[in-house]
């Protein structure tokens, strides 16, 4: 009788708990579902994360996961519209509601989570800051920058870690900032600072829109840890729970071996628990944030895994050509993992 008793106790309450999960609104996926299409912010462009051609089409690393969300939420990948933002203009733009997320190089700092009123929803990368410099100055570590003057983009958090970094350790060099991060590389490429300063992946980015990109170098050392992900505004807990997950889902199929040309075969043929529930085969985790089943089938479909979009936006299939290193799975050595689909 007590087992029946408890076994009836459990049973309402996951049905409680299911009944309170369907009241709870998301304004932001009622105004995506209702104009058809995503707002996504991202960088104004930077080769491999976000940039546009001259036909107006988006590619990148940054770029994909939108588009990865973008097939999660409404079926299809190409249901999204890109807003370029610059390193001033990018908060506001989240926080007036122009954009449902961002989803370019910004780095998550406690300051920022703590009085932006923003959220950020994970890592898509993991980035380090150092320094692009000219092979003639034959400059090997940023300690050797001592007395030189670098060029930056104005309230990034590569502008303060390069002033912190250098005072901490006693020596004197010029920062000059600019509105832009392209009014700063290109300021560098003129000749008005003897380096610049962003992350190693940005730093690849803008190294090929140089005049002459085997003139410079790019030092091997970074000087600080930035991870970087998406970013959502406060409150709307079911759209963050959606914007996490989409991240986490696309790492999820690069370590289960689910591709964008296997997920067929991978839905209706696994043994594999983990590999059903992501895929939609069984769990109903999409009817868990108001979402189809088969929200991860879609984006993995029609966007691939992390590891295949990686490799074509930045990694040996991208011009850019950055090796794996700490975004490689932290099975092979990296730092990039998931929480189960449990």
């Amino acid at each position: 009788m007590k087992t029946i008793t408890f076994a009836a106790a459990l049973l309402a309450a996951g049905t409680l708990a299911a009944s309170a999960q369907q009241l709870a609104p998301s304004p932001t996926l009622d105004a995506i579902k209702a104009r058809g299409h995503l707002e996504c912010g991202v960088h104004l462009g930077l080769p491999g994360f976000s940039f546009a051609n001259d036909k107006g089409e988006w590619t990148g690393l940054d770029v994909d996961y939108c588009k990865a969300l973008a097939a999660a939420v409404l079926g299809d990948a190409t249901k999204v519209k890109f807003t370029p933002t610059s390193v001033q203009q990018r908060w506001p733009i989240l926080q007036s509601g122009q954009v449902d997320l961002l989803s370019r190089n910004s780095t998550i700092t406690f300051s920022r989570n703590a009085t932006l009123g923003l959220n950020f929803q994970g890592i898509n990368f993991y980035e380090g800051q150092t320094f692009i410099v000219r092979k003639k100055a034959n400059v090997k570590s940023a300690e050797e920058l001592d007395g030189a003057s670098i060029c930056v983009a104005a309230g990034s958090t590569e502008e303060k870690n390069a002033a912190d970094w250098f005072r901490e350790r006693n020596l004197k060099v010029t920062i000059t900032n600019f509105q832009k991060n392209d009014d700063a590389i290109t300021a560098y490429d003129s000749g008005r600072c003897d380096a610049y300063t962003a992350g190693v992946g940005a730093l690849a980015g803008q190294r090929v829109k140089l005049k002459v990109p085997d003139d410079h170098v790019i030092l091997t050392k970074p000087i600080s840890n930035d991870p970087q992900g998406p970013v959502t505004r406060w409150g709307d807990e079911r759209w963050q729970l959606i914007v996490r997950w989409v991240l986490n889902g696309t790492i999820a199929a690069e370590m289960l071996g689910v591709t964008s040309k296997n997920v067929d075969e991978m839905k209706a043929n696994s043994k594999n628990t983990e590999v059903r529930r992501l895929l939609g085969a069984e769990g109903g985790f999409g009817a868990m944030m108001g979402l189809p089943d088969d929200w991860m089938y879609k984006a993995i479909k029609q966007v691939g895994n992390y590891g295949e979009s990686y490799e074509r936006t930045v990694g040996m299939g991208s011009p850019l050509k950055l090796e794996r290193g700490q975004n490689q799975l932290w099975t092979k050595g990296g730092l990039l993992f998931t929480p189960p689909f449990q």
